[in-house]
């Protein structure tokens, strides 16, 4: 078993190496993870570093930059972190124990009656968890953004300053001057070494300045390039940029469920009502011990999905599929249908089978045949035949189709009979608003017939159309 005062040691060093990164780690957590190091030890470095996260990371987005800094910590590379007296027992000049207790009794006494650098000169020797606190607590992650590259060496000057860096330099050549007088030439030596010691220190606020900018720079890059995402039409993203959509899609249905989730812990309590509440304290001398709640109760939506799965429309027919198969549980029942020239029912396919296998399933034409042309008046016509009675207030009828009926019998009319017995018919067209009117488009007359037309061309598009589905 380790020693403990060491593994205390090591503990706080690497706990506040993580705050300088960036991550939160309260007093609390921080005796937690002293605790749970102490049990499972410190020989396993996987171990320890899954033990430590399960305390520390509080969100997944946080567990790569965790990861990077607790593995930077560890490495064969990384800053030397035994203490001062440490690297200077082993260093080249190997002062003796008799010169180290020279050094230690000069600093306590220039401490006390010394020039006002000791202080910041005992700090930047040290270097170690004392260092990286200061750094964590300097706000330079504050004052850094992407924009300050041609700042980095004024930004690493003010830090310096503000720690008393040239200070502690001019602290060092008084305690020079006493330690030859103590201990001759290997005083001088000592204090060469001590020298040395403070500009590592410095390089190392350097590099913490260095990669604080880097680390900014790779945030904004990261969020031009989800906003280019949410932005780039479905059928321009490539297969990466395709995958990464679909994570987003699941967490916006994440999202969603989440805030569904709240909203009724919220409604099962019930508003307060200040007219009864007033009335009961009228009981307790006007103090309203009792309050009175308003409570109301909403019913989940029916939804009822109609994707058009032909070669025009197929990947926002994916992601929105995607989308429904992840946020089912905001609906009291789901029912999905895929469709090009005939209407086939998937709502048992999404039940038993993965999202891609169900919807690659259904455009190989294990639903419906996916290499006839779209016929949306005979398929908005089989519908309202087959499940136009299913329909009540409760149901939201969603299309997602490019309204292109290749110069067949639209069938509009049908439109008005399920928006009549329907809470909500909303349309979702991949295609921009501009090019309804053209070619074999029935878009123009579709739209006056629904609750709600929207454009549904990229990610961004699809977040708000889902927001507007749940909003109803």
């Amino acid at each position: 078993m380790a020693d403990s005062r060491a593994l205390v040691r090591v503990v706080d060093e690497l706990l506040w190496s993580l705050r300088r990164e960036g991550l939160v780690v309260s007093t609390a957590q921080a005796v937690d993870v002293a605790r749970a190091v102490t049990l499972v030890g410190i020989e396993r470095r996987d171990r320890m570093r899954d033990t430590v996260a399960a305390v520390v990371v509080q969100r997944a987005s946080d567990r790569a930059r965790y990861s990077a800094a607790f593995e930077a910590f560890f490495a064969a590379d990384a800053p030397d972190r035994r203490t001062l007296w440490e690297r200077l027992a082993s260093s080249p000049w190997r002062f003796e124990q008799d010169e180290l207790d020279a050094l230690r009794a000069l600093l306590s006494q220039l401490a006390t009656s010394g020039p006002d650098g000791m202080a910041p000169l005992g700090l930047l020797l040290e270097r170690g968890a004392e260092l990286d606190r200061v750094l964590a607590l300097a706000g330079i992650t504050q004052s850094l953004d992407a924009h300050s590259g041609m700042q980095l060496g004024f930004q690493t000057h003010q830090l310096l300053g503000q720690m008393g860096a040239g200070r502690a330099r001019q602290a060092l050549g008084a305690l020079k001057a006493r330690l030859i007088d103590a201990l001759g030439d290997r005083g001088g030596a000592l204090a060469d070494a001590l020298a040395k010691e403070l500009d590592a220190a410095e390089d190392e606020v350097r590099a913490y300045v260095r990669r604080t900018y880097e680390a900014r720079l790779a945030d904004v890059e990261r969020l031009r390039a989800e906003r280019r995402l949410e932005s780039t039409p479905f059928a321009a993203l490539s297969d990466v940029e395709i995958e990464e959509v679909r994570r987003a899609v699941r967490r916006l249905a994440d999202r969603l469920r989440g805030g569904a989730r709240v909203r009724a812990r919220r409604a099962s309590k019930g508003r307060i009502d200040p007219h009864r509440t007033l009335r009961r304290a009228l009981r307790s001398g006007g103090v309203p011990f009792d309050l009175a709640r308003k409570v109301s109760r909403r019913d989940r939506p029916k939804l009822v999905l109609l994707c058009d799965v032909s070669d025009s429309v197929r990947a926002a027919a994916a992601f929105l599929l995607e989308f429904t198969y992840a946020a089912q549980e905001l609906f009291a029942r789901t029912r999905s249908f895929v469709f090009v020239s005939e209407l086939g029912e998937t709502t048992n396919l999404f039940e038993r089978q993965p999202v891609r296998r169900a919807i690659g399933h259904a455009w190989g034409g294990g639903v419906v045949r996916s290499g006839d042309n779209s016929n949306y008046g005979r398929v908005l016509r089989e519908f309202e035949a087959r499940h136009g009675r299913e329909l009540d207030r409760r149901t939201t009828v969603v299309i997602l189709g490019d309204g292109r009926t290749n110069y067949l019998d639209p069938a509009a009319e049908v439109l008005d009979r399920v928006r009549e017995r329907a809470r909500a018919l909303l349309w979702l067209c991949p295609e921009p608003r501009g090019q309804w009117a053209q070619g074999d488009s029935a878009m123009p007359l579709y739209a006056p017939k629904c609750t709600a037309v929207l454009e549904v061309r990229c990610a961004a598009d699809l977040e708000q159309a889902a927001r507007t589905l749940v909003a109803r």
